[in-house]
């Protein structure tokens, strides 16, 4: 078995989500991949990963309504962690609902996703912030 251990930089903009896919696959192409698993992990507690459809803008738009009716923005009104402003809090607890891992099988060097689906990083402040991905890509020799 073979390991790669690595990271990716993402610049955001704000709230939404932004499709890294091409940016795991130039660096899967980069170290000549072959079979095995990529794992994928945001070094970060307000913002997350997600494998979501790639082909209909409005699934990433409803998504993003959505989840911000399950954890809407508040200051203390809302929640006790507060310090750091009113999209603070409610980042973690989207962080939480959609996770920051991924575990992506790769064969010929290709991640194995379905036709409709990319790879999402999900930002839950309302300001751009630099945000880095941990990979680890574990391969048959």
């Amino acid at each position: 078995m073979r390991q790669i251990v690595d990271q990716i930089d993402i610049e955001t903009s704000g709230p939404g989500l932004i499709d890294i896919t091409a940016e795991l696959s130039a660096w899967m192409r980069g170290h000549e991949a072959s079979d095995g698993l990529l794992t994928c992990m945001v070094r970060h507690t307000s913002c997350s990963l997600t494998i979501q459809e790639n082909a209909d803008p409005d699934v990433l738009r409803d998504l993003q309504d959505a989840i911000s009716g399950l954890a809407p923005h508040g200051g203390r009104e809302l929640y006790r962690h507060a310090s750091e402003g009113p999209d603070d809090m409610a980042a973690h607890v989207r962080t939480v609902l959609s996770g920051v891992t991924l575990s992506i099988p790769v064969r010929s060097g290709r991640m194995m996703l379905g036709t409709w689906q990319g790879i999402y990083l999900w930002e839950h402040r309302d300001r751009g912030r630099a945000r880095t991905v941990a990979l680890h890509l574990l391969q048959d020799d």
